[in-house]
């Protein structure tokens, strides 16, 4: 275990708006392994539940979902306050689209950002536009941007992020990998780590996931492609197929996916990551991007381990490089079958034996 202080690394992350906005659903989804449509048997949460998760190893989010009902929000602007909003890193405040009280919604965010920015805190806010699913697919962009333009007027110039959300496609996955992209600390040093190993793949795209919830924490993209949504679609796909793994009591390893234009690998990093290195076709063989992952892999972990400190860009900087396709002496895609198996086995191998994925959160509700 490293010298770092265990505070350092605890992030508060304050989950607020009104009873059946849809908070508790999204956090079950995302951290607790739920399906979309087994939410529906939650029971509406009551005072402040709290969650801790375990996020890339040493990151621990201390989540605190807090009921929406009209006698808790007023304990916590008046009797709680100073223990609801002290050392806030992030508020994500959800908005029922559904809601027919606006105002009163407004009113409660106001009163948070209030809060929240009384003694100076550097927080950051996010607002989940929610259940935009039941707008019609031709309104949805002016309504949410509606939305979007009164939320900023009354955040009382905080640095505020908004987000249009469903439980029911991709664009939860959207949001919660760029909420969770503000509080990992050596973001900048995983991406020079992932440009390395992009361009010794001669890769399209590489993209880290979160091991446990399958967020997308960093990306590095050499070659554009049209549909922005990419990311969150395969984190919304694995996942689901990750928990219909779970379901048959398999274990899912790795994904290879191709056609005439492109191939997809998703392999494990670290022993908290997955990686996703995208080529074009014909292009380097998988067992070359196999062997550079595998080369890059000790890296990627001396960033993770060192992040608290400050070294993790100096450690990206100064890292032996991965082993480019062009240097393997093996043409763009005809490396020998033998030598491709060999590398996905030996990389299986290693990253396995990294230590067991994060833990699930481990809930427990206030007295």
């Amino acid at each position: 275990m490293s010298g770092r202080s265990p505070a350092a690394m605890r992030k508060k992350v304050l989950l607020m708006g009104r009873s059946g906005a849809g908070k508790t659903s999204m956090r079950s989804i995302i951290f607790a392994n739920l399906i979309a449509r087994e939410t529906s048997r939650l029971s509406a949460t009551l005072d402040v539940e709290y969650s801790t998760v375990r996020f890339m190893g040493d990151l621990v989010l201390n989540i605190w979902d807090c009921g929406g009902q009209e006698v808790f929000l007023e304990s916590y602007f008046e009797a709680e306050r100073d223990s609801i909003f002290r050392d806030v890193a992030i508020l994500i405040y959800v908005f029922d689209i559904k809601s027919a009280e606006v105002e009163k919604e407004f009113i409660n965010y106001e009163r948070c950002i209030k809060a929240i920015s009384r003694d100076g805190q550097d927080a950051r806010v996010f607002c989940l536009v929610h259940k935009m699913d039941v707008v019609p697919p031709e309104r949805r962009k002016v309504v949410f941007h509606a939305k979007e333009s009164e939320i900023i007027s009354r955040s009382r110039g905080l640095d505020t992020r908004c987000y249009p959300t469903s439980i029911w496609d991709e664009t939860l996955y959207k949001a919660w990998s760029s909420i969770v992209y503000a509080l990992v600390p050596n973001v900048e040093a995983l991406g020079l780590a992932l440009s390395g190993l992009a361009d010794a793949c001669d890769a399209d795209e590489v993209v880290l996931f979160e091991k446990a919830t399958f967020l997308v924490v960093s990306s590095r993209t050499r070659r554009s492609h049209r549909d922005k949504h990419r990311f969150e679609k395969m984190s919304n796909i694995v996942k689901q197929l990750k928990l219909a793994c779970m379901g048959s009591a398999s274990h899912l390893d790795s994904v290879q996916i191709a056609n005439s234009r492109f191939r997809a690998i998703l392999v494990p990093l670290t022993a908290t990551t997955i990686v996703m290195i995208v080529t074009p076709r014909p292009g380097p063989a998988a067992g070359l991007c196999l062997l550079n992952a595998a080369v890059a892999r000790p890296e990627f972990d001396r960033i993770l381990l060192h992040s608290a400190e400050g070294g993790g860009a100096a450690a990206a900087a100064s890292a032996a490089a991965p082993v480019a396709a062009s240097e393997a002496g093996a043409p763009a895609d005809g490396v020998g079958a033998s030598a491709a198996a060999d590398a996905e086995d030996s990389f299986r191998q290693d990253a396995a034996g990294g230590g067991p994925p994060a833990p699930p959160p481990t809930p427990s509700k206030k007295k």
